[in-house]
């Protein structure tokens, strides 16, 4: 070899050699605050319009190379048999994945409740006992949606009346071992009102599911909102949202994992780290369409009559990031599934999520 052809055999390696780097740079693992990895996840929600059940959503988890499934309505185990959910979790256990389980409104006077399970301590206590059965540490529930901000005593009376139910459930829960974790769902509590119920219920037994798209919901920074509710999570729902200024006040659409452009997502794992050591990162891709908070309207403030101009400037700091986007048909499933696993792979490769892969 002449100097020549050394000099660029040795150009190219280099530069071999540091796109390597940086690619391993951009995918080095990222470490919670004990020094594991961070588990991966999906909630079940992100594809729903297949209407997999049980086993289908493990394999589908599996092929992922994922490391937990969220299921996160109760038909969806495909039983609602101690048996058949107890099999479940060792037929997932086989293919290296953890199952957490999720349910509805356990508020009894919320719109969003539901009688299909009895009633809400009865509902309370049969996801209870599938959550010991599927091997789940926690048991999620919703209160139930931003219409309760606006139904007779505001949402302090809803929270009051979830605190009764969770208090009824509260010696099944210790005995069992499997804790609660309350939801900020669909803009019906900030992390400050989530934070009152957990602890007035007792934080022994009842902790969160934190959802950082629903905190864009609520009129919050989804990063503020994690500093809020970071100490008390056990199990997530996580999404990346848009937000763009219209003429009524701000429109917020949900959108793949990097998609986004408001939240820096980097940020927020980074912190994430710290704040949730042990708490897996379950990614539920709700997308196609925008919502409208005509924050220039003074009825709109009746429901959130005790929003600081504090919390409410830091909101607007991340709308103001944003720009407009297309909507979609966001119940279309090949839709649902691609957002979903490009979320999975915005996760692993710029974030540096994931046990498994």
């Amino acid at each position: 070899m002449n100097r020549r052809d050394f000099l660029a055999a040795t150009a190219v390696a280099g530069a071999g050699l540091a796109l390597s780097n940086a690619a391993q740079a951009a995918t080095a693992p990222l470490l919670d605050a004990t020094g594991r990895r961070i588990p991966l996840g999906i909630d079940n929600f992100a594809v729903r319009a297949w209407g997999w059940k049980g086993r289908e959503l493990v394999d589908y988890a599996a092929g992922l190379q994922l490391d937990t499934l969220f299921i996160t309505d109760l038909p969806s185990l495909g039983s609602l048999e101690v048996p058949a959910a107890t099999e479940l979790k060792r037929y997932a256990a086989d293919k290296g994945v953890g199952i957490l389980l999720g349910s509805w409104s356990i508020c009894p006077t919320s719109k969003s409740f539901k009688k299909d399970w009895g009633t809400a301590e009865e509902h309370l206590s049969l996801g209870l006992r599938l959550s010991k059965a599927v091997g789940s540490s926690a048991f999620r529930v919703v209160l139930g949606s931003r219409e309760d901000r606006r139904t007779p005593g505001g949402i302090e009376a809803r929270v009051l009346d979830t605190v009764r139910v969770l208090k009824a459930c509260r010696h099944l829960a210790l005995d069992l071992g499997v804790k609660v974790s309350i939801e900020n769902h669909a803009g019906d509590l900030t992390a400050d009102e989530l934070v009152w119920l957990v602890e007035s219920a007792g934080r022994e037994f009842v902790g969160v599911n934190m959802d950082s798209g629903n905190a864009m919901w609520t009129l919050e920074d989804p990063i503020e909102s994690l500093e809020k509710l970071g100490p008390y999570t056990l199990t997530t729902s996580l999404r990346d949202s848009r937000a763009w200024i219209t003429d009524k006040g701000c429109k917020v659409q949900w959108t793949a994992m990097g998609d986004g452009g408001c939240v820096d997502l980097k940020r927020y794992f980074a912190r994430f780290a710290q704040l949730c050591p042990g708490v897996a990162v379950n990614i539920e891709t709700i997308g196609g369409f925008a919502v409208e908070f005509p924050f220039y309207e003074d009825s709109f403030w009746e429901s959130f009559p005790k929003k600081s101009a504090a919390e409410f400037t830091r909101f607007l700091s991340v709308v103001r990031r944003g720009s407009a986007m297309d909507q979609y048909d966001g119940n279309n499933r090949d839709r649902q599934r691609s957002e979903l696993e490009k979320s999975i792979r915005y996760c692993r490769e710029e974030l540096g999520l994931g046990v498994r892969a």
